[in-house]
C-alpha cells in the first residue's frame, strides 16, 4: 500500500455541476484540507442552482465545510441536465477561472459518472487545468454507475459524522430524495475505508498523478 501524504497546500479549486455535489463527494476531504491548511484559498465554481433556494444552501454548505478558509463562491445559472447543450459556456467558465487561480488541488466529478452534467463537466477539466493535480469525487446514486476508485482519503468517525450532520443541515431541499441519508453516506464511507485499510474513507479517480522525490 502506497500512502501520499501532501505538503502545504494553498489554495484548491471545487467544480460541481450541482449544488451539494461537492460535499457530497468530497465533504470530509474538504474539512480536513482546511482545518490542516489554516488560511487555505477556496475557490468554488458551481454551474447551477443561481438565483434559487439551492444557491442559498450551497454557499451555507461551503462556508460550513471549508472552516478558517478564504472561500470563494460562484454558482451559475445553467439548467440542470443540460450540460452537453451549455458545453461552449461550461469551458468559458473554466477558463475564466483559470485565468484567476493557480490551485494545488482540483475536487471535481469523475468522467466515469453516469449523469451527462457530471460526465460532461469532468471531461471538460483536463482540456483547461492541464497541469494540475484533479481527484474526481464519486456520487451514490440510482444508476448503477460506481466503478473502483484509485486514490482513497481515510476519515475518522468524528469528520464522516460531522459531514452527514452538515449534509442534512444545510441541504433540506433534499431530505425527500431517497438516496439522501445517513445510511447512504456511511456505508459508502465504510466500504471505502475498508479498501483504504481505515473504518472510513472517501474514493477518488484520477487519470494521471505524478509523484516527485
Amino acid at each position: 500500500m502506497i500512502r501520499l501524504t501532501p505538503g502545504h497546500c494553498s489554495e484548491i479549486l471545487l467544480l460541481g455541476a450541482h449544488c451539494d455535489d461537492v460535499p457530497i463527494g468530497a465533504g470530509g476531504t474538504l474539512l480536513q484540507l482546511c482545518r490542516a491548511n489554516p488560511g487555505l484559498r477556496v475557490r468554488a465554481l458551481i454551474l447551477s442552482g443561481a438565483g434559487t433556494v439551492r444557491e442559498a444552501e450551497e454557499r451555507e454548505a461551503l462556508d460550513a465545510f471549508c472552516p478558517k478558509a478564504r472561500l470563494e463562491v460562484a454558482v451559475l445559472d445553467m439548467p440542470d441536465g443540460r450540460l452537453p447543450a451549455y458545453w461552449e459556456r461550461t469551458k468559458e467558465a473554466l477558463e475564466e477561472v483559470r485565468r484567476g487561480c493557480e490551485p494545488d488541488l482540483i475536487l471535481a466529478p469523475n468522467a466515469t459518472d453516469a449523469h451527462q452534467d457530471h460526465r460532461g463537466l469532468a471531461k471538460l477539466v483536463p482540456t483547461v487545468f492541464r497541469d494540475h493535480m484533479t481527484l474526481g469525487y464519486e456520487i451514490l446514486k440510482w444508476e448503477s454507475d460506481l466503478t473502483q476508485p484509485e486514490v482513497f482519503v481515510p476519515l475518522g468517525e468524528p469528520v464522516l459524522t460531522e459531514k452527514i450532520e452538515l449534509l442534512h443541515r444545510c441541504y433540506p431541499s433534499q431530505h425527500d430524495r431517497t438516496w439522501f441519508d445517513e445510511e447512504t453516506f456511511r456505508g459508502l464511507a465504510r466500504v471505502r475505508g475498508v479498501q483504504a485499510g481505515d473504518r472510513y474513507a472517501e474514493g477518488f479517480h484520477t487519470s494521471k498523478l505524478t509523484i516527485r522525490f
